[in-house]
């Protein structure tokens, strides 16, 4: 019989070590901000398990201490949580919306690390919006001096549905992107491998693992911006469906009769309560140019009709949540999005709303609370994305190889 060295007793120690170290690394790599005793609940190893493998990794710099770090994106840290080392590696995530774009560069565990946004006519500019986004990424790439070996990828959060292909659905609802494999194209210009989602589900993910989602594995997340979608978590999982389309509540539809949507169908959700659609109810009032910004801040001064559409358009995503939630039977859901800048007014209208029409078989009310990271909740949701990807090198780490 052979016997090799990893067979030996010691060998198999070494083996075990590593394991939980790859355990504890994913962790906290997936639940950045995480306290020693949460690791250990979550992954099952003993308290004195935990505590010795984590100072090994922070003697290695793997591991660092977040009270002397950058504040993450939910904002400040008690002591005592911990997250990646800033060398171990970074991720872009790229935000395409309808109206603009969004990049940021991040660490493995969601802590960005720089961030740029501009305005362009992403819906009708294929071509010079990847061009910007990727000039963009090697500006702040070469600005934060990392190395190419520690840039493992970049991750597209796109507002249309994503088929398990990686490629949009066909005919996509950005019609002018029909037949581009963002991936490929992406992927030349800024030679880093590229994963694409929908916007609304890699929000969700953002939410779940940063921000106002942590710690609740059934989750909604509700994206209302210059159009309307959802992302689910579901026991502990995003929730993709069966071709990767799920969670286009923007295409729902709750007026019969109504507008024509983009998507081809008639009385979306998104057709009421898109940006748009909010521009359009006081156009008589307030002129046909008024941004979805615009419309915010007047809600926020305080004027009266457009804190009325608001609150309206809140009662109608949350009767759109109803039967959803009805469904589902989530814990929380969370309102992002640009028009969640619009303060308690709308997102009280969907909680009010959500409250009154759940049937009474439903145990326990479901929570409804703002989303917690901003304006780049989806671009943050594109990096976690991209940082997945780099599993191999979180498992390099695992066997205590240095960070070179």
């Amino acid at each position: 019989m052979n016997y090799s060295p990893d067979d030996s007793p010691a060998g198999s120690l070494r083996s075990l070590r590593s394991r939980n170290r790859l355990a504890v690394l994913q962790a906290v790599q997936h639940r950045p901000g995480a306290t020693r005793t949460e690791i250990a609940r979550r992954t099952g190893l003993s308290g004195t398990t935990v505590a010795s493998l984590v100072a090994e990794l922070l003697t290695a710099s793997v591991l660092v201490e977040l009270d002397d770090r950058a504040q993450m994106p939910a904002g400040g840290r008690p002591a005592g949580m911990l997250g990646l080392h800033p060398a171990v590696g970074s991720v872009v995530g790229i935000h395409l919306g309808h109206a603009g774009t969004r990049v940021v560069v991040a660490g493995l565990d969601g802590t960005v690390q720089a961030e740029r946004a501009h305005c362009a006519d992403v819906d009708h500019e294929p071509a010079p919006t990847l061009q910007q986004v990727a000039e963009t990424t090697r500006e702040l790439v070469q600005r934060l001096r990392i190395p190419a070996a520690r840039l493992f990828g970049a991750g597209v959060a796109v507002s249309a549905p994503v088929l398990t292909s990686q490629r949009l659905a066909s005919p996509p609802m950005l019609h002018d992107w029909d037949g581009i494999d963002i991936a490929a194209r992406l992927g030349e210009l800024l030679q880093l491998p590229v994963r694409v989602g929908n916007d609304a589900t890699l929000g969700a993910l953002a939410e779940w693992q940063l921000g106002a989602g942590v710690g609740v594995d059934d989750l909604v997340y509700v994206m209302l911006s210059e159009g309307v979608g959802a992302g689910l978590v579901l026991g502990g999982r995003l929730h993709h469906g069966a071709t990767g389309a799920a969670g286009e509540l923007g295409h729902v539809t709750v007026v019969s009769d109504g507008q024509i949507c983009r998507c081809g169908s008639r009385g979306c959700l998104e057709t009421v309560v898109g940006a748009r659609a909010l521009a359009s109810a006081v156009m008589h009032t307030r002129g046909p140019e008024r941004s979805l910004a615009e419309l915010l801040a007047l809600a926020g001064d305080g004027d009266p009709g457009v804190r009325r559409l608001l609150a309206d358009a809140g009662r109608t995503v949350g009767t759109a949540l109803t039967g959803l939630c009805t469904v589902l039977d989530p814990r929380l859901v969370v309102v992002g999005g640009a028009a969640v800048d619009a303060g308690n007014v709308l997102v009280d209208a969907i909680r009010a709303t959500l409250d009154r029409g759940m049937p009474p078989v439903t145990s326990h009310a479901i929570a409804v609370v703002p989303g917690r990271l901003g304006p780049a909740t989806e671009a943050l949701g594109a990096a976690l994305l991209a940082a997945d990807a780099a599993g191999e090198h979180i498992a390099r780490l695992a066997t205590g190889a240095d960070i070179e």
